[in-house]
């Protein structure tokens, strides 16, 4: 994880695997990255700054994050956030739920890995 006082991507992440994918991107690309695996994570650190990208594993074991995407967009203080969730190709469905929850970007994950580093520049 990179430790900057406002890092400008919060991603929420529990497959180990892939959080170290995006942790390794980050770094390449220079992006200022703060990786969660947990809810509790996830919304401490939301109390304290305003992530430009929020990058949530539609996926996740752990996080039901079709409610956080909800939360998250109806937070007024998080309105210039932008929203990207990343799913498996063959959920179909999780990917419309996710649209309609108010992800802004919604990819499958093997087009994701080939965005990752643009969407980390900005």
């Amino acid at each position: 994880m990179n430790s900057q006082a406002d890092p400008s991507v919060l991603a929420a992440v529990d497959d180990l695997f892939f959080a170290a994918k995006i942790d390794a991107v980050a770094k390449t690309v220079g992006a200022s990255l703060l990786l969660v695996s947990k809810p509790g994570q996830f919304w401490t650190a939301l109390a304290g700054f305003v992530p430009r990208w929020i990058i949530m594993d539609l996926n996740s074991r752990v996080f039901d994050s079709l409610e956080v995407v909800r939360q998250v967009k109806r937070d007024a203080r998080l309105a210039q956030t932008r929203v990207i969730g990343f799913f498996s190709h063959v959920q179909v469905e999780l990917g419309r739920a996710a649209e309609q929850a108010g992800c802004d970007q919604v990819v499958r994950r093997s087009l994701f890995v080939v965005q990752l580093p643009e969407i980390l520049k900005g």
